[in-house]
C-alpha cells in the first residue's frame, strides 16, 4: 500500500465530507468516478450523470454537520480501494428545523480515474 495513494483517498473523502456539511452537490458529485454509485438508506441509488441531482435533493431536506473517522484504508492492485468510515455529528430536517444526532457506518470503494482517486461506490447505514 502506498503512503500516497492512503493520503490521497483521505484527502478526497475529507473533500466528500466537506460538500455534505456544507450542502454542495456540485462538489459531492465530483468526488465520483463518471459511472459512480452512491446507494443512501431510505433513498433510491443514483449513479452517474444523476449523482448532482441526487444530492441536490437530499440537501434541500437537510443539513449535515458530520465527521469522518477513517476505520480502514485497503489500497488493492488494479487501481481500486476501499475505506471503512463511521460517522457522527447532526442532522437538521430543514423543513420543520428539527436538528437529531446522526450516526453512520460507511463503505466506499474507490478507483482510480483520469489519474485521481474517486468514489466509484458508496453506501451507508445508521449504526444506532
Amino acid at each position: 500500500m502506498s503512503t500516497s495513494d492512503t493520503q490521497k483517498i483521505r484527502e478526497l473523502l475529507t473533500t466528500y465530507e466537506h460538500s455534505l456539511n456544507t450542502s454542495d452537490a456540485a462538489l459531492a458529485a465530483s468526488c465520483y468516478t463518471s459511472d459512480g454509485v452512491f446507494m443512501p438508506t431510505t433513498l433510491p441509488t443514483s449513479s452517474g450523470a444523476d449523482l448532482e441531482t441526487a444530492y441536490a435533493g437530499i440537501f434541500e431536506m437537510i443539513a449535515l454537520d458530520i465527521k469522518f473517522t477513517f476505520d480502514e484504508i485497503v489500497v488493492a492492485e488494479g487501481g481500486y480501494a476501499f475505506a471503512l468510515t463511521s460517522s457522527s455529528g447532526t442532522q437538521t430536517v430543514l423543513a420543520p428545523g428539527v436538528t437529531n444526532s446522526e450516526s453512520n457506518r460507511e463503505i466506499f470503494i474507490l478507483r482510480v480515474e483520469d489519474g485521481d482517486w474517486k468514489i466509484a461506490r458508496y453506501m451507508f447505514n445508521k449504526s444506532e
